[in-house]
């Protein structure tokens, strides 16, 4: 499967710039996620590259194509719409034979082709339904299997697990996922569903503003945020973000907070280090933290904190606790969370090494 190559991508609706001089790359067989919030240009930007809307300026490259101009059937691409766009006249096998016949196709490598679909998605009992008998999952594999048979070099997906519920949703998920593993196909997915992202990405795309902030792998953009926003975005619950300032003591580098409590930086990993005095922003995962001063190892801060609060989910549980001024929650076992009650002193330490450090004027990550 071909690479997929955004160069300058230029996009205005009248005289509003959705995406400006945006540049991206898709390699061969990955499976590239689009996420962000709703009006970053996500679905903008996939558009364009089905050929729905037209560039302002800029470069789309398919491999060594140059599709920028090109209608969309001649771009070698396979949609899957958040709606499904089913017809509802047809039956599965006419919702997948459809695209097929429009081609010319011979009748032989229909039959073919609609068959390997079918019995991919295992969907075979179904061919005989219209899209009206079938459920949300149902449906979904049938516009997934719609779009396969096209054998198209790029699949696109717009949010197509919106419409179902969340037990569905996991399901789906885990077919996608595993369709990608066995056909190896270039993917590109656009959702605003985190946790859609992390768990089917080789890489995500994490845009804001028309804009890229971050791209990376899953691992790289939840344990190594590029600035403020990706910190605050990705991550359920979000990441703690506490403000505070960078100061230095006997040589020692320190983030202190306005109520004068500080961590030691010294094992810290700047990528670039601030000034004196210079306002930070201090990020700190939930479940990083340790519930515990029995043993406190070097590179780890301790703390006393009061208990606002706990939040019990049955399988996960959640410690608010006061901070700096500030609120922070710790995830806790729900055997621990159970015993915790708010007003109480619970001892807890963070790892330096885990900590994300951001300027706060600018939102780099330091």
């Amino acid at each position: 499967m071909p690479r997929v190559t955004f160069e300058h991508i230029v996009k205005r609706f009248g005289a509003v710039t959705v995406l400006d001089g945006l540049n991206l790359t898709v390699e061969d067989g990955d499976f590239l996620v689009l996420l962000g919030p709703s009006g970053c240009g996500k679905t903008t930007l996939l558009n364009l590259l089905a050929g729905l809307l037209d560039v302002t300026s800029g470069r789309i490259m398919i491999g060594d194509r140059d599709v920028t101009e090109l209608d969309p059937k001649d771009r070698g691409l396979a949609m899957v719409f958040q709606s499904y766009a089913l017809y509802p006249t047809k039956t599965v096998e006419g919702n997948l034979r459809f695209g097929l016949s429009a081609r010319k196709l011979p009748r032989d490598e229909v039959e073919a082709r609609v068959k390997w679909a079918s019995d991919l998605l295992q969907i075979g009992p179904l061919m005989g339904r219209k899209p009206a008998e079938l459920s949300g999952g149902q449906r979904q594999r049938v516009a997934i299997g719609r779009a396969l048979v096209k054998h198209a070099d790029v699949l696109l997906f717009d949010e197509p697990l919106s419409n179902l519920d969340a037990k569905l949703r996991t399901e789906m998920r885990l077919e996608i996922k595993k369709l990608h593993d066995t056909l190896k196909p270039t993917v590109v997915y656009v959702t605003h569903d985190q946790i859609e992202a992390m768990t089917m990405a080789t890489h995500i795309a994490i845009m804001s503003g028309g804009a890229i902030q971050q791209f990376g792998t899953p691992d790289e953009v939840y344990e190594h945020p590029a600035n403020l926003f990706v910190a605050g975005f990705i991550g359920s619950p979000a990441m703690n973000l506490t403000p505070g300032r960078y100061v230095t003591a006997g040589g020692t580098p320190y983030a202190e907070f306005p109520d004068g409590a500080r961590i030691d930086l010294t094992a810290y990993p700047f990528a670039t280090s601030p000034v004196e005095g210079a306002a930070i922003a201090v990020g700190m995962r939930p479940e990083h933290f340790v519930l515990d001063r029995a043993q406190v190892p070097p590179g780890h801060t301790a703390f006393d904190l009061t208990v606002r609060m706990v939040e019990r989910t049955g399988s996960d549980a959640l410690i608010a606790v006061s901070f700096a001024n500030d609120q922070l929650f710790v995830r806790a076992e729900p055997d621990r969370a159970a015993k915790t009650r708010a007003g109480e002193t619970v001892p807890v330490q963070y790892p330096t090494a885990k900590l994300n450090l951001f300027d706060a004027q600018s939102g780099r990550r330091l």
